[in-house]
């Protein structure tokens, strides 16, 4: 599974191209802007985009969707909770299939009601739920601090320390970590009770 990450737009979205190297079928996480640069990749590695996949609703992931349908015919895969058009809805332990390769659904509300992760072949798209250094935003609607302390504490934290994290912004000080090291270093994944993290995001 070979990941292509482009960064976009102004708010420092990234948007990968996922794609199945025994068979050139591939996926689009989080299209939103610059869509020429995805299409370039698209082309450059003769890709058949089978799925557009967004990791929650927000505009800033979602944008391009229509764009990118357009022009490789895929079909849209959303969390079950989103109420934006899509094609496919999926639920916690659901897999994606493209070409040989697969990858489970996580669902890990918290930044939103439909927030989910993508993991397989040692890798997790972890969209706003998790990122280098940080977590996402809970006082957006439909985000909820303590929703986000069960998803980090009962879902990620229990993961194979070597996933390698691809997230949903380069908010970090690298473009990808793994979730052992933000074990370790990330002020948000450090333990502590359902209080004590609620108090620390102000909820």
């Amino acid at each position: 599974m070979k990941v292509h990450q482009i960064q976009v737009g102004n708010m420092q979205n990234f948007t990968y191209v996922v794609e199945d190297e025994e068979t050139d079928e591939a996926i689009v996480i989080d299209p939103s802007w610059d869509l020429e640069q995805i299409e370039q990749i698209i082309q450059r590695n003769n890709l058949k985009i089978k799925y557009v996949i967004n990791t929650h609703h927000h505009f800033d992931h979602t944008l391009g969707n229509e764009g990118m349908v357009k022009l490789t015919n895929a079909q849209i895969i959303q969390h079950e909770k989103s109420e934006l058009k899509h094609d496919i809805a999926v639920k916690d332990g659901d897999v994606i299939e493209f070409g040989n390769s697969k990858l489970t659904v996580l669902h890990t509300p918290g930044h939103s009601k439909d927030s989910m992760c993508l993991i397989g072949d040692g890798k997790i798209f972890s969209g706003d739920t998790l990122f280098v250094g940080n977590c996402g935003r809970i006082d957006l609607p439909g985000g909820s601090a303590k929703e986000l302390y069960h998803s980090l504490f009962d879902v990620l934290y229990s993961l194979n320390d070597d996933l390698i994290l691809y997230c949903g912004h380069n908010y970090g000080n690298s473009l990808t970590s793994t979730i052992g090291k933000e074990k370790l270093t990330n002020f948000v994944m450090q333990k502590r009770t359902e209080q004590e993290f609620l108090d620390m995001m102000g909820q």
